[in-house]
């Protein structure tokens, strides 16, 4: 068991498939309850993440943490969500 959340920043997370996924970043605390709700990983597998961008990923999602993290879940690909951009608003014609 870890003795301070603090030692799982700059581990290396790899997938249930053995795929490295990134390094451990930043956490997400739970202030009220006192524990670890998930972990930034950054500099990401551009295999698994599109644009190698920064994911949050869940605590629950961890099977197993020693000299790496091992993941008992991670999705096949993550991509960004596209934002369209938003219809004009209709307006009076001109005159």
């Amino acid at each position: 068991m870890l003795e301070e959340a603090t030692e799982l920043i700059g581990l290396q997370v790899y997938t249930p498939n053995g795929i490295f996924l990134g390094s451990v970043n930043n956490l997400v605390i739970d202030l009220e309850n006192k524990k670890v709700d998930g972990m930034f990983i950054s500099e990401t597998n551009p295999l698994l993440v599109e644009d190698s961008k920064a994911v949050n990923v869940p605590y629950r999602w961890i099977q197993a943490v020693g000299d790496v993290i091992i993941l008992k879940y991670f999705p096949k690909r993550v991509t960004a969500i596209k934002k369209t951009k938003a219809p004009a608003r209709n307006e009076a014609p001109a005159e």
